[in-house]
């Protein structure tokens, strides 16, 4: 099996604090990790490739230092890792980083198709969930989300997927290529080998940029080709609880009174 895993190196919400005054994240001293539902696709693509055999490909945009996620993506079984890196591809909304991504993964079947395409299911610092979606649109391939557990049968290029709904369980076949994202059941992360541990510091990840290999519309990248802005991230105030009344203490009558002197001190009734 060809495997391709697309990860995200985000900031440790656990430890996120926003400036009150620009409304923006304070990243000073957080630490970075990979997506928690992105561990969990790389950990399913590694045991696939145990039992039926292939390659992993694994994928990652991000400044410099997200080389250190794709480190981490060879402990569980990546054969090649790259790094898209450049300014250009800075401020990118998920209409524009679903495009880059989807045109690095164009580039890089020329050399073999790949059978399937993982995704967590969302990142924990914008949980939108768009993401995976907008690649497979992009690639014209069949989509599953929110997947917890999956069967594969690479003989017959299919692929049997059980997704998390509402409603409960539902279960779906699809052929290869397919694009699934991923929930935290679908797979849990082992324990690395020494020999994956050796590789993954001595590794290093291949980097695009903005200028190539991958043949890029610019108008496309970053924050020119993104349509949306984040103006300002806020952390709610607090409301203070309402009055309650309880009418079997005070009565119909006096609860009324109470409510309509209410909403006349609040300038709801001015009667």
């Amino acid at each position: 099996m060809n495997i391709l895993v697309s990860i995200k190196q985000v900031p440790d919400t656990t430890n996120i604090r926003i400036n009150p005054e620009t409304g923006t994240l304070i990243r000073e001293g957080v630490p970075s990790i990979v997506n928690p539902y992105d561990v969990h696709a790389l950990a399913l693509a590694g045991a696939l490739k145990r039992r039926y055999g292939g390659r992993i490909t694994v994928i990652t945009m991000g400044p410099p230092q997200a080389d250190a996620a794709l480190r981490e993506a060879v402990e569980y079984g990546a054969d090649r890792v790259v790094l898209l890196s450049d300014r250009k591809f800075a401020g990118a909304d998920t209409l524009a980083t679903s495009y880059t991504l989807a045109e690095t993964i164009k580039y890089l079947a020329r050399e073999a198709p790949f059978d399937l395409y993982l995704f967590g299911k969302q990142a924990i610092d914008g949980d939108t969930a768009q993401v995976g979606p907008g690649v497979a649109t992009r690639l014209g391939v069949p989509l599953i989300t929110y997947a917890v557990r999956v069967e594969c049968f690479p003989e017959e290029k299919k692929i049997r997927v059980h997704r998390k709904t509402e409603r409960g369980l539902e279960v779906l076949e699809a052929s290869f290529p397919v694009l699934i994202t991923c929930d935290r059941e679908v797979a849990e992360p082992p324990f690395a080998p020494l020999s994956a541990l050796i590789q993954a510091q001595t590794i290093q990840p291949e980097v695009f940029t903005a200028e190539g290999p991958v043949p890029f519309e610019r108008d496309r990248l970053g924050l020119k080709g993104s349509p949306t802005r984040v103006h300002r991230v806020f952390t709610p105030e607090l409301k203070s609880p309402g009055e309650r009344l309880l009418v079997s203490e005070v009565g119909v009558e006096e609860a009324v009174r109470r409510i309509l002197e209410i909403l006349r001190r609040k300038g709801v009734l001015t009667a």
